[in-house]
């Protein structure tokens, strides 16, 4: 099997309903642009977004399903779908719908006019389309999380990214580390890019987090991804 340049993450639970219009949109977006494969990671859905994964596994060649035999969330089922991934670059996306593949093309395109030392592209919802609480709630919590963290990103929730593969599995990894991947890539000496993109309603089903929730686990976290910041220390290396 040829090896592909892109690999497309998607993480799912419990997302029968949005798995093959995302998919539709994926390839739509994708082919004829690049070679790419798409990897859905199913973390135990209680529904049956596997079957429907399985089904369209015959319809998209593209196609690769993973699935966990425990639920362990959306930052390891991340990182699962890209220690499977071929493709030297990952693009995630949101299994509910809400990130647009279209955008995709565009972040290929900013990563080609880019230096080399650019390894993440990160969706910046511009227009957002959740409930009043929760962007009244993200933007409070981007503003602690600049303000901690000096990233200078105005929006790490967003689902769509591009990274290199290589860069991203060299990061330190724990629970909801997706949430800060502008700001361990700056630790590890790589450089991150903003996009503007694209953001929908949820067509279906219903979102898996609510405020409280991620504040509690959000502050937590934000002090450590603080404390590894601090405690980084790099240097450029010479064979001799």
């Amino acid at each position: 099997m040829t090896q592909p340049h892109l690999s497309v993450v998607v993480p799912v639970f419990n997302e029968r309903d949005n798995v093959t219009p995302l998919i539709n949109e994926i390839t739509a977006a994708l082919r004829g642009l690049t070679s790419f494969e798409i990897v859905y990671v199913d973390d135990c859905s209680r529904d049956d977004t596997l079957d429907v994964l399985k089904a369209l596994k015959a319809e998209v060649p593209e196609l690769r399903v993973i699935k966990h035999i425990s639920q362990s969330g959306q930052s390891t089922a991340v990182r699962n779908g890209v220690k499977q991934s071929r493709g030297a670059w990952i693009a995630t996306l949101d299994g509910d719908g809400q990130n647009d593949p279209a955008d995709i093309p565009k972040l290929l395109a900013k990563r080609d006019e880019s230096a080399a030392d650019v390894k993440l592209f990160a969706g910046w919802r511009v227009n957002r389309k959740d409930t009043g609480s929760k962007r009244w709630a993200s933007k409070f919590a981007n503003a602690i999380r600049s303000r901690m963290l000096r990233d200078a990103t105005p929006d790490t929730g967003c689902g769509i990214k591009l990274f290199e593969r290589e860069a991203f599995l060299d990061l330190p990894y724990f629970n909801h580390m997706h949430r800060y991947l502008p700001a361990l890539m700056q630790r590890a000496g790589w450089k991150t890019v903003s996009v503007p993109v694209n953001h929908r309603h949820r067509a279906s089903g219903v979102s898996k987090y609510n405020n409280l929730n991620r504040a509690l686990v959000g502050l937590r976290d934000l002090r450590g991804v603080a404390w590894l910041i601090v405690r980084s220390k790099r240097t450029a290396l010479e064979e001799l």
